[in-house]
């Protein structure tokens, strides 16, 4: 960081250079060492007063660090008005937390599917919309339309539209999907702009807040952070579940 320190420095430097070569100069009169040292006290008192501001400024620049999830805990996900796929009471639920203008969410897609080819009977899949609208200006945009589209079941059309349409995320855009997959479009427009679907959105915002999501795509399995993004590290969070299943099978069997 570049710190600018302006003319009490620089008056500090030239006014210890003086003092140190009044001092190599020679013996002097007992005035004029005084009068030295009393300068030499006011550079001292300048400079400590320097370095407390400069140290407020650095403190002030640096952020808090913000913890994200802990992978030894299981959070409570709740579902609620979010959009999702497969059996309502299977045994594996996977949670992602996703932003459409994030290319990190589209190549996620392929293997959220394959997570749901493992299991198919027993996983259910919930989407949540958190979008980066400090890097992404269209990605809130992007998830009201999908919100919207929802509000007529056709989320899933308009969620596979956004992801493969990224780089034209614009409202033009947005209303040309909409008519691409036959929503009513009086109702799609006032459904973007309404309290309702912005309070969805933002119901999923505040959840990936709570539960430390700092980045797309966070993906939960159970509840447990998905660390190891591959079939085996999804296996090794939703077995013990399907275990738990087979054995209330076996005893009330």
């Amino acid at each position: 960081m570049h710190i600018r320190l302006g003319s009490h420095w620089t008056a500090a430097v030239a006014a210890a250079g003086v003092l140190s070569a009044a001092l190599l100069a020679g013996c002097r009169n007992d005035d004029a060492l005084t009068e030295l040292r009393d300068q030499q006290r006011q550079i001292l008192t300048k400079l400590t007063a320097l370095e407390e501001k400069i140290d407020k400024v650095r403190t002030a620049a640096v952020p808090p660090r913000v913890a994200g999830p802990d992978p030894a805990r299981a959070y409570s996900l709740p579902p609620g008005r979010s959009p999702s796929r497969g059996p309502a009471n299977g045994a594996i639920t996977i949670v992602e937390f996703s932003d459409y203008q994030c290319p990190y969410c589209a190549k996620s897609e392929p293997l959220i599917n394959s997570f749901l080819d493992v299991y198919p009977k027993d996983s259910r899949f919930v989407y949540k919309h958190f979008p980066l609208v400090s890097i992404h200006p269209n990605a809130m945009p992007a998830a009201l339309a999908a919100a919207a589209a929802q509000k007529q079941g056709k989320f899933w059309q308009m969620h596979e539209l956004l992801f493969a349409n990224q780089r034209a995320l614009g409202a033009e855009q947005l209303n040309q999907f909409a008519k691409q997959i036959g929503l009513d479009m009086a109702k799609f427009e006032a459904d973007v702009k309404s309290d309702e679907v912005k309070a969805a959105v933002q119901e999923d915002i505040q959840l990936a807040q709570q539960v430390g999501v700092r980045g797309t795509p966070t993906i939960f399995v159970n509840g447990k952070l998905l660390q190891n993004r591959t079939v085996e590290g999804f296996k090794q969070l939703a077995e013990p579940a399907l275990g738990q299943k087979t054995g209330a099978q076996e005893k009330g069997g």
